[in-house]
């Protein structure tokens, strides 16, 4: 039940909200585009239980620049905010932070498995 603003204490409206699942992958989806610069339709999400807690698995591609450029100016990786494992690792915390906030579901971790690469020219920076 939920209090009523504007009424007395104790006065509550019955119901229910729910997130469904779509909803939920949905939100996992954009943030994560958001904060690792993939367009959300690259990537998949997904949830399991953890002792009461939401799990998010995330499997996407990261973009990198292109190889013989990186050859010619190594610190090219630097501009895309570092190698792919520290990426992803960086990502994790925001993205927890980030779908908990939008949803108001709790979340015990962020699993990233890095499925593939795209080549961009631009840079991006966590």
């Amino acid at each position: 039940m939920t209090a009523v603003p504007g009424r007395p204490p104790g006065v509550f409206l019955a119901g229910h909200n729910r997130i469904t699942t779509q909803a939920l992958t949905s939100t996992a989806q954009a943030v994560a585009g958001d904060v690792l610069g993939v367009p959300p339709a690259q990537i998949r999400a997904s949830f399991s239980d953890d002792r009461g807690l939401l799990a998010l698995l995330l499997a996407l591609p990261l973009p990198v620049p292109p190889l013989a450029r990186v050859v010619r100016e190594p610190d090219l990786v630097g501009t895309f905010g570092g190698p792919l494992w520290a990426r992803a690792d960086a990502a994790r915390s925001p993205i927890l932070e980030r779908v908990q906030e939008l949803t108001g579901t709790r979340l015990s971790r962020v699993d990233i498995r890095i499925i593939g690469s795209t080549v961009t020219r631009g840079a991006r920076v966590l």
